[in-house]
């Protein structure tokens, strides 16, 4: 599969995906209130979370059918699909006030005995800004991607000369 229809693709699961969970955690809205809500509260990161995995998978793909290497170090949140995981994982939150995602409470409830509370009170007084943050650690890690197969290309094209 080609690179790019292969990145486009996965950026489009990854949004149907993010929706899918809205709609299955939301069983007391009809499904198109729910999705309509979470266009609404979250439209900037469910697009950066579509586009930013989708630039990673054509980014690796592309890297692939060149026969690059690249190795990024995804220490920081388990790399990409944390970031991915995190961002989600916050996004929700903005959604519970509306309706949305009413499972979601019981996470919200737990967090206080896993985290404690201080911490709990951060991800949730702050859960937009924090999903921000997690978009840059994906773009970050895109951008990093991006930076290596630029050099990479750089590297092969000198030794073929």
């Amino acid at each position: 599969m080609e690179p790019l229809v292969k990145g486009i693709l996965v950026g489009a699961i990854t949004v149907v995906v993010y929706l899918g969970v809205v709609v299955a955690t939301t069983p007391a809205l009809d499904p198109a209130d729910a999705i309509s809500a979470a266009l609404q509260m979250n439209s900037i990161i469910i697009g950066g979370l579509g586009i930013g995995v989708g630039l990673q998978m054509y980014l690796s793909s592309h890297a692939k059918r060149l026969g690059c290497r690249l190795t990024v170090k995804r220490k920081m949140f388990g790399g990409n699909s944390g970031g991915t995981t995190f961002t989600s994982f916050l996004s929700f939150f903005s959604l519970v006030p509306l309706g949305c995602c009413g499972w979601w409470l019981y996470v919200l409830s737990l967090l206080p005995g896993i985290f404690g509370t201080g911490i709990s009170a951060v991800l949730i007084d702050y859960s937009q800004p924090l999903s921000y943050m997690g978009l840059g650690v994906i773009f970050g890690f895109a951008g990093i991607t991006a930076y290596k197969l630029r050099q990479e290309k750089r590297i092969t094209n000198l030794s073929r000369h």
